[in-house]
C-alpha cells in the first residue's frame, strides 16, 4: 500500500472486496498457481477493473503471492479477488503438489559421492 505508484492509491483495499474480510473459500495458499480461464466465459459480468488487472497477470500460471505483490496488495484482499474470478469460472487454480520425502538410499548414495570429492 505504499503511495509507489504515480497516481498514489486512491481505492482502500476493504473497497475492492465490498467490504469482506474473509474469503467465500478455502482454495487459495500463498503457491497456489491461478491462471486465466481461456477462453473466458461470456455469461459472466463484465470484471472489475482490478479483477481484469488479475486477469492479465493470469494469462501464465501465477502463484498468490506473486499476484499480491505484482498488485501491491495485501494477500488477503487477492484471495478474496481470486474466489470472485474462480466462482465467475474466469480463473482455474492448481493447489501446490505435496511434498514427498526423498528416498534415504538415495540420500545415502548422494551424501557418499559427495564425500569422495
Amino acid at each position: 500500500m505504499g503511495g509507489s505508484d504515480s497516481a498514489g492509491r486512491l481505492v482502500r483495499p476493504f473497497t475492492l472486496t465490498g467490504g469482506r474480510t474473509r474469503p467465500s473459500r478455502a482454495d487459495f495458499t500463498l503457491i497456489t498457481t491461478v491462471t486465466a480461464a481461456d477462453p473466458q466465459p461470456g455469461t459472466a459480468a463484465r470484471p472489475q477493473p482490478e479483477h481484469t488487472r488479475i486477469l492479465r497477470l493470469c494469462a501464465r500460471p501465477t502463484a498468490v503471492a506473486e499476484l499480491a505483490a505484482r498488485l501491491d496488495l495485501p494477500v488477503s484482499v487477492v484471495v478474496i479477488m481470486l474466489c470472485d474470478l474462480l466462482e465467475a469460472g474466469r480463473i482455474t487454480v492448481r493447489p501446490p503438489r505435496p511434498v514427498t520425502t526423498p528416498d534415504p538410499d538415495l540420500l545415502q548414495k548422494v551424501r557418499e559421492g559427495l564425500g569422495r570429492l
